[in-house]
């Protein structure tokens, strides 16, 4: 007697096959670039939109990506492990020129915008509004995944990276608020539109905080990498669903806790093995999840409906770059006069042409209630624009940073840094092999010949060193760097270790960066 299946299970096979076909066809893309050289010129995840726009000019879709996939399931990890690798002391540097970008410029956007589709479209204000705030948002996703491949130096990276993350809390309750003026169930109070933003965010920060010490508190109690990897996991969507249901932003409540486990909780609760487990897993996370998001959404483009809505998506595309170059030269400026914070034109230049939108606007576009009349213009334009930003402004990218010199030495470092880790390994291969030379079972002749070969090794590497600090004085600094963080993970190890054996009942606060920065 065979067994029918239920509704229920063949959904959800229908699903599970989809998500597969989904995945093939990404991971695919990823071997382009080894199979075609010229390739290579395009970041992997705007490959992954091209891809997705040929299918989607063929009428193959993989699959519906509604706003809730995006914001539930596929923004908690990007936001977290973006969060997790951003650094607090570069951050806190630059949190006033972050803030005014991912506040001020939030607001310019979205005004901008809308007076401009009011004027020269004639779309009502409550539907111009609408589009001004899903488009308000530089993504994270976009941007972040985009500077990490061309290798961005670290202050401009630490800024669009530091804005997209904060600016989205702000662009989702401009949202949520212009949603119920298009709709007619709610009115525009000045007062109590600031105090709503500030229940907002204060909650995502509260619970966000709140969850980020705790595991970090909690971790420095045992040492199972497995399980502290898990709970990150946990804590990246456990916040995001918590700070939700209370009301509050989701995606500050992600950043928040990322930023405090990657720079307080991976410190002082996480051996160094563990810190680089936890941090290999986030980097595939990240990949896994970008692989998906930017595929699906060329796939999801509608050309018949951008078509009929392109003198909208030009004038919305036009008010942006607009709105957006006011916000970054004039926000810029502003900070540059209040804290000296020193991001010059060319900075500033890349900043403005960099931000990208993408899966967050998206998210917001599909997220316009049914019942809104014009929610399919609202669909298209948002689509529109972010396919231009996508594709023209991402392809762009590198070759703006090329001429303003501003691509960075991620290379250089990174070379840099592996002949280091190379070096260090052969000098304890070294040491081991001069201990052991009194061993019965090899004789002496074998040790020295091995001795040789060791030193011989470790000698050319160091000429290597040599080579690169000459020709790259920059490095001498960037050296500098990283002896400060490894002393500083040296201190912040001793506590946790302290604290694991039972000889301290509470970690001790580090002080060892005042004094670093007192004899510097």
């Amino acid at each position: 007697m065979s067994i029918e299946p239920t509704t229920s299970e063949a959904l959800i096979k229908q699903s599970l096959e989809r998500f597969l076909l989904v995945l093939t066809v990404s991971l695919s893309v990823a071997t382009l670039p080894q199979i075609f050289s010229w390739v290579r010129q395009i970041p992997y995840t705007l490959l992954l939109v091209i891809v997705g726009l040929g299918l989607a000019f063929v009428d193959v879709r993989l699959v519906n990506l509604s706003p809730a996939l995006i914001l539930s399931i596929f923004l908690p990890p990007l936001l977290f492990e973006a969060a997790w690798n951003l650094q607090w002391k570069d951050l806190k540097r630059d949190l006033v020129p972050v803030s005014l970008y991912a506040i001020l410029g939030v607001l310019i956007s979205v005004l901008g915008i809308a007076i401009a589709l009011n004027q020269f479209a004639a779309i009502p204000v409550a539907t111009a509004l609408l589009i001004g705030a899903s488009l308000s948002a530089t993504d994270p996703i976009s941007v972040i995944a985009l500077f990490r491949e061309l290798g961005v130096e670290k202050r401009l990276s630490t800024l669009m990276e530091g804005e997209s993350l904060f600016n989205d809390g702000v662009a989702v309750v401009a949202f949520s608020l212009l949603v119920g003026l298009a709709l007619g169930t709610s009115q525009f109070e000045v007062r109590g539109t600031i105090a709503q933003f500030g229940a907002f965010v204060g909650i995502g920060v509260g619970i966000g905080s709140l969850i980020g010490f705790g595991i970090s508190y909690l971790t420095q109690r045992f040492d199972l990498p497995l399980v502290e990897q898990s709970l990150t996991l946990v804590s990246a969507y456990g916040t995001y669903l918590i700070v939700e249901e209370l009301g509050g932003s989701g995606v500050i409540g992600v950043v928040t806790v990322g930023l405090v486990l990657g720079n307080f909780g991976s410190r002082i609760g996480m051996n160094p093995r563990t810190r680089l487990i936890v941090t290999e897993f986030w980097e595939f996370l990240s990949f896994f999840v970008n692989s998906i998001v930017f595929l699906l959404i060329g796939d999801q483009i509608q050309f018949a409906s951008l078509a009929r809505n392109l003198d909208t998506i030009a004038i919305t595309l036009l008010a942006m770059l607009f709105t957006r170059a006011i916000a970054i030269y004039a926000l810029g400026a502003l900070s540059n006069v209040l804290v000296k914070s020193d991001i010059n034109l060319r900075q500033q230049t890349v900043l403005w042409w960099g931000g990208l939108r993408g899966s967050v606007s998206i998210a917001l576009a599909l997220s316009v209630p049914i019942i809104l009349e014009a929610r399919e213009e609202i669909i298209a334009t948002v689509f529109g624009v972010v396919l231009f930003t996508l594709l023209v402004q991402g392809l762009t990218t590198k070759p703006l940073l090329k001429v303003l010199n501003l691509l960075g030495d991620q290379t250089v470092r990174q070379n840099y840094l592996e002949a280091i880790a190379r070096r260090a390994a052969l000098q304890r291969v070294l040491n081991h092999l001069k201990e052991g030379q009194d061993g019965p079972d090899i004789d002496w002749e074998f040790y020295r010949y091995q001795t040789a070969l060791v030193e011989g090794q470790i000698k050319d590497i160091q000429n290597n060193i040599n080579q690169m600090r000459s020709k790259e004085p920059e490095l001498q600094d960037f050296a500098r760097e990283q002896f400060k963080e490894e002393l500083l993970a040296i201190e912040a190890d001793t506590y946790a270790e302290f604290v694991r054996s039972g000889r301290l009942n509470r970690d001790l606060a580090p002080f060892l960066q005042d004094v670093l920065t007192g004899g510097d």
